[in-house]
C-alpha cells in the first residue's frame, strides 16, 4: 500500500474506530503495572478492556452531535452493561472532547474550543456518567464532590480537582500533557526506529516520571505515588529502549507495581497514553497497516 492509500485507509476510520483502536492499543501494549494481554487483574481483565474498546464505538461515532457530556455518558453505560466494571472512565473524559473536532481541523485548538463551549447539561452527563462507571478512590470533596449536584461549569470542577487529578488537570489545560509530552514523545520514539509498542511504553515512562500517577496517589497515597515516579525516571536514566539495563528496570518497575494487588497501578498514566494514541491514528503519524511491534 502506498502512501496515499495508507492515508485514505485511516481517514476511512471513523471517530469510534479510532477511539476503539486508540484503547485496543494501548491496553495490548506491555505497560509496567497496567492490564495487558498477558497480565490480568483480579477484577479486570485483558478482556474486559478489550470488550469495552469495542462497545464504545458508537458513542464516539455521534460525539459530534452529542457533545462531550453525552458520549461520555453513553459510552459508561456501554462499558459497564458489557463488562460491569469500570475499565475506561478516565480514557473516556480524555476521548469525547477530542472526537468532536472535525477531522479537517487541528486538534489542538480544537480541543479548546470545544472545552470552552460546554454546558451546565454537559456538567450533569459528566457526573451522572462518574456515578455510573464507579470508579475506586475518588473519596469525597468540599466542593463539586461527584457524589453531590453537578455544578453548571464542569471547567470549574475540573479546575478544582486538577491538583490531585491529571485528568482534571488536562481539561484546564487544553490536554498540555498529551500534545506536549506524550505524542511528542511517541513521534520521537518511532523517528529513532523503535516499534510503535516500545515508543508507547517509552511515552508511559516519561509521562509517570514527569507527573506521580493519579490513581496511584488515590489508592496509596502521595508518597507511594512519588516513588513510582522515582522508579520510572530511573528507567529512562539506565539507557534506551532494546538496552538490557533498560529493558531489567523495566521488569522491576512491574513487578513492584503489581506486587500490591495492583493498588499501584497506574491507571490514569494509561488513560493519557489512550489519548495520545487517538491522536496519533487521528493524524496519521500511524499509518495502517497498524503493527505494534514493528
Amino acid at each position: 500500500m502506498n502512501e496515499i492509500g495508507k492515508t485514505e485507509a485511516s481517514r476511512a476510520l471513523s471517530m469510534g474506530q479510532l477511539a476503539s483502536m486508540a484503547c485496543l492499543v494501548e491496553v495490548t501494549t506491555v505497560k509496567p503495572g497496567n492490564v495487558h494481554r498477558g497480565a490480568d487483574f483480579e477484577d479486570a481483565t485483558y478482556f474486559d478492556f478489550a470488550a469495552s474498546a469495542i462497545v464504545v464505538a458508537p458513542a464516539f461515532d455521534r460525539a459530534v452531535n452529542a457533545g462531550v457530556g453525552r458520549t461520555v455518558l453513553d459510552a459508561a453505560i456501554a462499558t459497564r452493561s458489557a463488562v460491569g466494571t469500570n475499565t475506561n472512565l478516565g480514557t473516556l473524559l480524555l476521548l469525547a472532547p477530542m472526537a468532536i473536532v472535525p477531522r479537517h481541523d487541528s486538534l489542538r485548538k480544537g480541543v479548546a474550543d470545544v472545552l470552552r463551549t460546554m454546558t451546565a447539561e454537559d456538567a450533569r452527563l459528566v457526573y451522572e456518567a462518574i456515578r455510573t462507571a464507579q470508579p475506586g478512590g475518588m473519596g469525597q470533596q468540599a466542593e463539586a464532590d461527584v457524589a453531590g449536584e453537578a455544578p453548571d461549569d464542569l471547567l470549574h470542577a475540573m479546575r478544582l480537582a486538577s491538583d490531585r487529578d491529571l485528568i482534571a488537570r488536562q481539561y484546564v489545560n487544553d490536554f498540555a500533557e498529551i500534545f506536549e509530552l506524550v505524542v511528542p514523545t511517541m513521534q520521537e520514539g518511532r523517528q529513532r526506529g523503535y516499534s510503535l509498542e516500545k515508543s508507547i511504553v517509552h511515552a508511559h515512562l516519561q509521562l509517570l516520571a514527569k507527573h506521580p500517577d493519579s490513581l496511584i496517589a488515590r489508592k496509596c497515597g502521595d508518597e507511594t505515588a512519588g516513588q513510582a515516579s522515582s522508579m520510572a525516571a530511573g528507567v529512562l536514566a539506565s539507557g534506551n529502549p532494546g538496552d538490557e539495563a533498560y529493558e531489567r528496570a523495566l521488569g522491576d518497575l512491574d513487578f513492584w507495581m503489581r506486587s500490591d494487588h495492583h493498588r499501584r497501578n497506574p491507571g490514569t498514566t494509561a488513560d493519557l497514553i489512550a489519548a495520545g494514541i487517538f491522536v496519533v491514528l487521528r493524524d496519521n503519524v500511524v499509518r495502517p497497516p497498524y503493527n505494534l511491534y514493528d
